[in-house]
């Protein structure tokens, strides 16, 4: 390590590179530069993306730079603030990633290192959708023009930087591990300055009697999806009106605007779905509303790590319907008594290769059990009910 240049290899997900002190970035060779006249050239490289433990997707990230020595290439653009860079390659085009190894982990550094001081965002792996989809999240978290390094060739000066980024594990804040103690409450505060002017208020009456219905969403992958399906989704809404529920089938794609599926959740009082990168929109519920996980069989693990977590993190009365074998598509590929079936934690036991996810996440559809299922709805509509009550 140079004087100025330090980077942390020890943690499990991630590396963390800083330079203390004044840095020259040439965005032509993803090189951050340093100036040592007294040393020879030192010479540290990274991959800014916090997925360090899956040598697969890491492989497809940038390497950048970081280079100590007697010389540095002329300063073009002079910034006044520090940068923090990282990799939007990877697995970012999906919602769950964007958030987890991305947004999640950005606010994380940016407590971390510069919890009362402005920031500039520099990107390897620049998308223009990506920037686009995050606009108004990125806006809040630095009021500077993002710096891409595909799309740039000027030189940078920063007073000083931080290459990759810390995360605490899925979808989760440690405020043990932050000097500013942050949680994931205030990435939820975030998520609220980004998408409306407005604090957290109580949803709007759907109609002017007392006798309201609880709004509940019901989020369902698209027709250009073939797995974790509900094959029975247009008599699972009907039981869900039954009960007194007023229904909205939300359907999002990439090209769903994240400022109209915040308006939306934030005012609803119950959100339902099956396992998926579709969950992540419960980072938009208000805290005490009710999310209900419909979880496929050999799923377990990755629902309460994935998305459990959002609701413990949040504040949000959480339900889990863990579907039966009867209930699984896999049953007429494999039968009933297959041990993928019967016993997925054995399966699972030497840990959960491609193979083996592909079968859970990419051939399982669900058929809901009508009456096993109304049992839960009648659960969540009660703390809905007494959500609303709240509210008033």
């Amino acid at each position: 390590m140079s004087n100025q240049i330090s980077c942390n290899r020890t943690c499990l997900r991630y590396d963390l590179c800083t330079i203390d002190g004044s840095t020259v970035l040439d965005p032509t060779t993803s090189t951050f530069f340093t100036m040592d006249p007294t040393s020879p050239i030192h010479v540290e490289k990274i991959r800014p993306y916090p997925r360090k433990y899956e040598d697969y997707i890491m492989g497809q990230i940038k390497e950048l730079n970081l280079v100590s020595g007697p010389s540095s290439p002329q300063c073009t653009i002079r910034h006044e603030v520090p940068a923090i860079v990282f990799s939007a390659g990877g697995y970012t085009g999906n919602l769950f990633h964007a958030f987890n190894d991305g947004l999640i982990p950005l606010f994380i550094t940016a407590c971390s290192f510069y919890p009362d001081r402005d920031f500039i965002i520099v990107v390897s792996e620049f998308h223009d959708w990506w920037q686009s989809k995050y606009a108004e999240i990125l806006k809040v978290l630095s009021k500077h023009p993002i710096v891409a390094l595909e799309k740039d060739n000027a030189t940078h000066c920063f007073p000083s930087a931080t290459l990759g980024l810390i995360a605490h594990g899925f979808m989760t804040i440690d405020p043990t591990l932050i000097p500013t103690s942050k949680t994931l409450m205030h990435f939820r505060d975030l998520l609220e300055k980004a998408y409306t002017q407005n604090p957290i208020l109580p949803s709007p009456p759907l109609d002017p009697k007392p006798e309201r219905r609880p709004r509940l969403v019901l989020t369902c992958r698209g027709n250009d999806v073939s797995s974790r399906r509900i094959l029975n989704q247009d008599e699972v809404v009907q039981v869900m009106k039954e009960i007194g529920f007023e229904v909205i089938v939300f359907q999002p794609n990439r090209y769903t605007s994240l400022s109209e599926a915040y308006a939306m959740l934030n005012s609803s009082h119950v959100m339902v779905g099956v396992h998926g990168a579709a969950l992540t929109h419960a980072l938009f519920l208000r805290p005490r509303s009710v999310f209900m996980q419909v979880v496929p069989i050999g799923t377990e693990w990755a629902a309460d790590a994935f998305y459990g977590r959002i609701a413990k993190g949040l504040n949000v009365n959480y339900l889990e319907y863990k579907i039966r074998v009867e209930e699984s598509s896999l049953m007429e590929k494999y039968g009933k008594d297959n041990v993928l079936l019967k016993d997925p934690s054995a399966v699972q036991k030497k840990g959960w290769p491609t193979e083996i996810m592909d079968i859970y996440l990419k051939q399982q559809n669900v058929k809901l059990d009508l009456v096993r299922f109304r049992k839960s709805l009648k659960s969540a509509y009660l703390m809905a009910k007494k959500f609303m009550h709240k509210e008033r």
